[in-house]
């Protein structure tokens, strides 16, 4: 597996490409903005992207899916809960964005324990709610790509619309801590971690 982590859009979101180095069949998840950096980063890998995923609907992790989208040709895939938010009849905070931006649907329902194939890269979906109702993590190789719900010593916000505290950390402890502590995280902001660490050093998990 290839990753390579893009900063972008207006809260600095953590945009992965993921690449599988035998077909170099690809996926992005959450392209967050400047459609620019994430498409020369696609060109840059010689990848074929096959899938957008959005681990959730909000808009510093989708304001990019439509020209991302329209440059490859790629299919994008939510969980059910969060598909209202791309077609702009659900909140995404998008309130919070100076502007309009181009709005995309879902091609691609993921609901808990789907797969998804890249090439050979098999991910998948784990639904870790809390953060917002329909947030997923895509887990697999030994990384995991987590959004909002757990980042290195902290967690996601849950005093956003759907949010809820007991159900994020529920989410961390059944979902993501099983994964094993080699797991490497990489969250949807901020420095990579791995589970080991955020079990013995994650304050919120204590």
């Amino acid at each position: 597996m290839i990753v390579k982590m893009m900063e972008v859009g207006y809260l600095a979101t953590n945009c992965y490409l993921v690449v599988c180095p035998d077909t170099r069949q690809a996926l992005v998840i959450d392209p967050g903005g400047d459609a620019d950096v994430i498409l020369a980063a696609v060109q840059e890998a010689g990848a074929k992207v096959q899938y957008i995923v959005d681990t959730h609907g909000h808009f510093d992790h989708i304001l990019a899916n439509a020209p991302v989208q329209k440059a490859t040709g790629a299919r994008i895939a939510i969980h059910p809960l969060e598909a209202p938010r791309l077609a702009g009849t659900s909140s995404g905070l998008s309130a919070w964005v100076p502007g309009p931006f181009p709005k995309s649907g879902a091609d691609l329902l993921l609901n808990d324990d789907d797969t998804l194939q890249v090439g050979t890269l098999s991910l998948k979906v784990l639904h870790t709610p809390g953060h917002a109702p329909g947030h997923i993590t895509m887990a697999g190789d030994g990384v995991a790509f987590v959004g909002d719900v757990l980042f290195r010593r902290g967690v996601g916000r849950w005093d956003l619309e759907g949010g809820d505290y007991e159900q994020l950390i529920r989410s961390i402890q059944d979902k993501l801590l099983p994964l094993g502590d080699d797991t490497l995280v990489y969250p949807g902001h901020g420095p990579a971690t791995t589970i080991g660490e955020e079990r013995r050093e994650n304050p919120w998990l204590s």
